[in-house]
């Protein structure tokens, strides 16, 4: 007999919709990335109520806030870094290979590498924990690949 006379709905059919993965290790954030949490789950809150009538809309973002419930949840706000030596929440002036580059080190919810943000689990981050000022360190297989220029604490207690 044919698949077209036998199914019932085409719900059997469709792609599962798997929930969001959750980064492993530690959820640490700074103020501002809690303030990101918090706004993301008011933004979903409200579009879901908009998406009442459309139900496929409704089920993505519910997804999308359990994500970001999870992570409030286990939002943990980070010690202020010390103020010469890298750490998470770090701004860091550096030159890579020659190139001179500056990035903030952040939770992995805020990073954004475009805007100089980079997840505390990036490789290059944690290539530049725990150096200080004037510190040469190896980086992808180049002994002398990053040169610490200056570090600052980019927010406090």
């Amino acid at each position: 007999m044919s698949v077209a006379f036998r199914r019932e709905s085409d719900e059997e059919h469709k792609e599962p919709r798997f929930e969001l993965p959750i980064p492993p290790g530690p959820n640490l954030v700074t103020p501002r990335g809690r303030a990101l949490i918090d706004a993301r789950i008011a933004e979903l809150d409200a579009a879901q109520a908009e998406a009442e009538a459309d139900e496929p809309r409704r089920e993505e973002i519910a997804r999308d806030l359990r994500y970001w419930q999870t992570r409030r949840v286990t939002a943990i706000l980070a010690p202020a870094p010390p103020a010469d030596e890298i750490a998470f929440g770090s701004r860091v002036e550096f030159t890579l290979n020659g190139e001179p580059r500056t990035i903030e080190i952040v939770g992995d919810d805020e990073a954004d590498p475009a805007a100089g943000k980079i997840a505390f689990s990036a490789p290059l981050a944690r290539a530049l924990i725990g150096a200080g000022e004037g510190d040469v360190l190896p980086f992808a297989g180049r002994d002398d690949a990053i040169e610490v220029i200056a570090v600052e604490a980019t927010f406090a207690d």
